[in-house]
């Protein structure tokens, strides 16, 4: 998942970031029904949105 979002646009960051939440909200589904193969994916996401966020928001003050 190792993605250099410094080069993407506004809208492929915004893109990006529902694709990121999207995630999230699946795999947090799934792990409360049952118990995931590997849980460090719930925080790699979480950073990566975090990210996404900073760039996006990097972005909008230029």
């Amino acid at each position: 998942m190792s993605q250099n979002y410094k080069d993407l646009s506004i809208e492929e960051l915004r893109a990006k970031d529902l694709e990121l939440r999207e995630s999230l909200f699946k795999l947090r589904f799934q792990h409360g029904i049952r118990r995931l193969d590997n849980p460090s994916q719930l925080s790699r996401l979480k950073k990566d949105i975090a990210r996404v966020q900073t760039y996006l928001t990097s972005k909008k003050k230029q």
